[in-house]
């Protein structure tokens, strides 16, 4: 009985995932294909989900995420800033330069925590809630990587993969040079956060001092959310 009550939350919340990942929703059948069950046990977890404000039906039968976990993910983005805060701020330390953690939202990257270094005699000014293309900058670039691999992406966010992180010099801002890498989520590649760590300065960062810096803390804080440690 445990068991099954057990693989029934999986799914659960295996579909609430599947549901957060669809930018236009998902029909019953699309989920019960992708969690390989029968149509009717597919309509029985929307419904307990629906039940609990975590979807909710569109007229035309697509399943979107519902108020509940609309709620829930705010809580869990401010969690997340909890955790993340000592790991960016000893980022800047290290680094000697203003450290960002960013996330992903639809088609933009967003910088949610910032921290400049007590001691740099001059920092750039990275605001939280500074928004730019997902496919522009060190930060979008490397939530990119952390994707599963594409045709149809460009050398950059390959590159990014097969390294660990992200450079980009002068994209968003004149004379300003950009480390990230990519935070894996406790839901591995995909999941329902998509989150990078990283820093920016003027021309004059060390940037092997950065990118062992970037990805320490890209690792540190992976392990913090839960995520599981490679193989």
């Amino acid at each position: 009985m445990a068991s099954h009550t057990l693989r029934t939350l999986d799914r659960g919340l295996v579909a609430l995932g599947l549901v957060a990942q669809a930018d236009d929703g998902l029909k019953v059948a699309e989920i019960a294909q992708r969690l390989d069950v029968d149509r009717a046990i597919a309509y029985r977890i929307v419904a307990t989900l629906s039940e609990n404000a975590m979807v909710q039906r569109l007229p035309d039968g697509r399943i979107i995420l519902g108020s509940g976990a609309i709620v829930l993910a705010a809580h869990a983005e401010g969690a997340i800033r909890t955790l993340a805060r000592p790991v960016v701020e000893h980022l800047a330390e290290q680094a000697g330069a203003t450290a960002f953690l960013s996330m992903a939202q639809g088609a933009e990257c967003v910088a949610i925590l910032t921290a400049e270094p007590r001691n740099a005699f001059l920092n750039i000014h990275y605001r939280v809630g500074t928004r730019h293309p997902i496919d522009k900058g060190a930060a979008g670039l490397a939530i990119l990587s952390g994707r599963p691999a594409h045709p149809d992406d460009p050398e950059s966010v390959s590159a990014a993969r097969r390294e660990g992180y992200s450079t980009t010099r002068g994209e968003l801002q004149k004379g300003a040079v950009g480390v990230s890498s990519p935070v894996t989520s406790p839901h591995g590649k995909g999941g329902a956060f998509e989150f990078s760590i990283g820093v920016v300065a003027l021309d004059d960062l060390d940037l092997d001092r950065a990118t062992g810096a970037v990805m320490q803390a890209a690792r540190k804080l992976s392990a913090l959310l839960g995520a599981p440690r490679p193989a």
